[in-house]
């Protein structure tokens, strides 16, 4: 199967376990990846910069109808949700879901509608219920399931919410996910 693009779903602890992730993706990775990270609403670009800091992949913060490119690393700007669209990605400033924009469920249920079984969901750390019902929409839809195995999580609710909402396809130790996301490029 020749995944086009994952979409990353993470809130407290985010930062260590998005850095593990994208450490292990390689330069020249030729899928491209979507992370909604939980932040306050006036957070400046800082996260972006620290992000960039860890992988050979650019980061950028899309501007709304921005093309998604393969090897790119596109982060939800604070307070803004972030979607899919056909060959581009959307903002939207739409009232908050579960108390988050940017809200996981938004990326993940709208990039399922687009891509289907050419996605790839993962769900991180978190203290929020957001990505459960994403992730079962990223299922239904035919895509593959990853979660964060919650006992190498920091706060487990959000790993835990969504195993409880979907037969996932893999569970896995944070150390494990950026390797096995690196295959899924290879093959592709």
């Amino acid at each position: 199967m020749a995944y086009e693009l994952i979409v990353i779903g993470v809130s407290l602890g985010g930062l260590t376990a998005v850095k593990h992730v994208l450490e292990a993706l390689p330069k020249g990775f030729p899928v491209a990846v979507a992370v909604v990270q939980h932040r306050r609403q006036d957070a400046d670009e800082i996260l972006v910069n620290l992000l960039q800091d860890l992988t050979t992949l650019p980061v950028v913060e899309p501007d709304d109808k921005e093309p998604i490119r393969p090897g790119f690393v596109y982060l939800a700007p604070s307070d803004y949700h972030l979607l899919v669209e056909k060959g581009h990605v959307a903002l939207s400033t739409d009232a908050p879901v579960l108390n988050a924009r940017p809200s996981i469920d938004v990326l993940f249920e709208s990039a399922a509608d687009v891509y289907r079984d050419r996605l790839v969901g993962v769900v991180l750390t978190g203290n929020s219920l957001d990505g459960a019902q994403g992730l079962a929409a990223v299922k239904r839809k035919g895509g593959l399931t990853v979660v964060q195995d919650p006992h190498t999580a920091e706060a487990a609710m959000m790993p835990e919410a969504a195993i409880a909402a979907t037969e996932v396809d893999k569970v896995l130790p944070l150390e494990a996910i950026g390797p096995f996301l690196a295959e899924l490029g290879e093959a592709k």
